[in-house]
């Protein structure tokens, strides 16, 4: 059995998103400030840095103002400011445009920039490296290593040259320990090892489930005649019709533009399929009238955070902290959360760097959740608790006006007496019978796709040859329960294909997993009804490459 090698830093972080990057400039700068040396280093499974980032995205720069002052002077990708800011409800052929005036302040997008968040990630990691952070892509962190007295010690990288069956292959070579004074986690929604943690140390216990959505992306060529930099447009109503979700189209730089639709993972009918309600969208005439012409360059698909303040979990446990979407702070009405994940990074990292200059160690940063309870996080999230649950539980008329209700009383400080409540995911999907049967148009392959040739314009790729990372806690429940009870839902609501029913025909069905095709979205992780799906780290550098999502 080989030994691993271990190598030892102040700080580790897992994950090179906006909270990841920004949690190692932060600590740089100030080290720099106290004239102090701090080691520093960031793992990230994408084989680069910003493979694995998806996002709309329109970025508020407030964080990074506060990060990086002269931002503006160094080259950034954030070029395109938006300049309209649009909200229309959908029905099948028509669109209606909300008034601008009937939204809060906080909705109009006023400042913000849209752009490729991989590429602002590959920025941030430029400008970490120029002050020392070592960034190590293409390393899966696999595993948490504890002290003797419960602490959390550092993650180990998975072991490369694994086989299917777990035998070593020719060119195997063991993982990596990298300790640490303390770790932050900052995987991204649903993250293998955040999860591992919520349960070891009960981080959950006084707060909401956190509740998901899925949002699923295409960036596109566009004729430059219908380009208009800045123009962002947000849709909510049709093809949904009794739940949450919505898309959006912003026009980016180079004449693309970059649409998606978020289905919330709460939905009931078995039948439904997020997939082709966003290829079922991209029909209606407004957005059909853009694309029309245009060439579909990329494709992608990702979880998103939709718990909001009461599903924040707690933030620290001994020897590390959770930081970003790992912890959870979108703000689902801005459809937002680089900027809270980049803050949430940099409040951490303040905690850390006083607690090694004070020679602590592995004890719980109580100075990050009290910092962060005190920062405009907190008071903005607390400003639109209310606003998903509003609408999951009433539906998209009524939770809508509820929920706007309630933003524009807490904007002005007063605000409803109560928090609503969620329920998890996977909870109270209907069976299949009494189920309405979804009829889902095919493909004209002019503006819709199918899923495999939309998978290959995500760049993925695992090593065939390595252990399946969608692992199933029960192999019988597929079969026995979730196709006779629900119609198999996974082969629906994975946008990749990656679960199929197979040997129906000959009466002998069985889930086939395509684990090869896997964009490490997590939705099968959050949605499988009686949650006998675990999605685990495969090996390092495995999954999307997305080139600017």
């Amino acid at each position: 059995m080989s030994t691993r090698e271990s190598m030892a830093y102040d700080v580790v972080i897992v994950g090179a998103g906006p909270a990841g990057l920004a949690a190692a400039i932060r600590l740089k700068q100030l080290a720099v400030e106290a004239g102090r040396e701090i080691a520093v280093c960031v793992l990230e499974k994408g084989s680069e840095v910003g493979a694995h980032i998806l996002s709309g995205a329109v970025v508020d720069p407030i964080a990074l103002d506060e990060l990086l002052p002269d931002w503006r002077d160094m080259d950034s990708p954030l070029t395109v400011p938006v300049t309209e800011n649009h909200h229309w409800i959908l029905t099948a052929k028509r669109q209606f445009s909300m008034p601008h005036i009937a939204m809060p302040g906080f909705m109009h997008n006023k400042g913000t920039y849209t752009l490729s968040l991989g590429n602002l990630c590959r920025w941030l990691a430029g400008q970490a490296e120029n002050l020392g952070v070592e960034i190590f892509p293409g390393f899966a962190a696999a595993e948490i290593l504890y002290n003797e007295d419960g602490s959390v010690k550092g993650v180990a990288t998975g072991d490369m040259g694994i086989g299917r069956e777990g035998e070593h292959k020719p060119d195997y070579q063991p993982g990596m320990e990298l300790h640490a004074r303390y770790t932050f986690f900052a995987e991204g929604v649903r993250g293998h090892l955040s999860k591992m943690l919520k349960g070891h140390f009960d981080l959950e216990a006084d707060c909401q489930p956190q509740t998901y959505a899925i949002g699923i992306k295409e960036l596109w060529d566009i004729d430059p005649d219908k380009h208009v930099p800045g123009r962002v447009i947000h849709t909510q109503g049709w093809p949904l019709t009794d739940e949450v979700g919505g898309g959006f189209l912003y026009h980016q730089a180079n004449n693309q533009v970059a649409l998606g639709f978020v289905v919330g993972l709460g939905y009931k009918n078995p039948h439904l399929y997020p997939f082709e309600e966003f290829q079922r969208w991209k029909q209606h005439p407004k957005i059909r009238e853009i694309l029309e012409g245009g060439r579909r360059v990329s494709y992608g698909a990702r979880a998103i955070n939709e718990g909001g303040w009461q599903a924040v979990p707690k933030l620290v446990f001994p020897g590390g902290a959770l930081i970003g979407c790992s912890a959870g702070f979108v703000n689902v009405p801005r459809i937002k959360g680089s900027h809270t994940a980049m803050k949430s990074g940099m409040l951490a990292a303040e905690a850390a760097f006083d607690a090694i200059a004070a020679d602590r160690t592995g004890d719980e940063l109580a100075a990050y959740p009290d910092a962060l309870e005190h920062s405009w996080i907190a008071k903005e999230l607390k400003v639109v608790r209310n606003a998903e649950p509003f609408i999951a539980k009433l539906g998209p008329v009524a939770g809508t006006l509820l929920a706007g209700v309630d933003m524009w009383m807490r904007n002005l400080g007063l605000g409803l007496p109560f928090t609503l409540k969620h329920h998890k995911d996977n909870e109270g999907m209907w069976r299949q019978d009494v189920a309405p049967r979804i009829d889902y148009p095919k493909p004209d392959g002019v503006i819709s796709f199918d899923r495999l040739s939309s998978v290959f314009l995500s760049n993925t790729n695992h090593e065939e040859d390595q252990p399946v990372h969608l692992q199933l806690k029960d192999p019988s429940v597929p079969i026995d329960i979730n196709l006779p009870w629900y119609d198999a839902p996974e082969q629906r609501y994975c946008p990749a294909g990656v679960y199929e029913i197979v040997g129906r025909d000959e009466g002998d069905p069985r889930l086939q997993i395509n684990a090869q095709n896997c964009v490490h979205c997590k939705t099968c992780d959050i949605k499988d009804p009686t949650q006998n799906i675990n999605w685990v780290t495969p090996e390092g550098g495995g999954g999307p490459n997305y080139p600017n999502m």
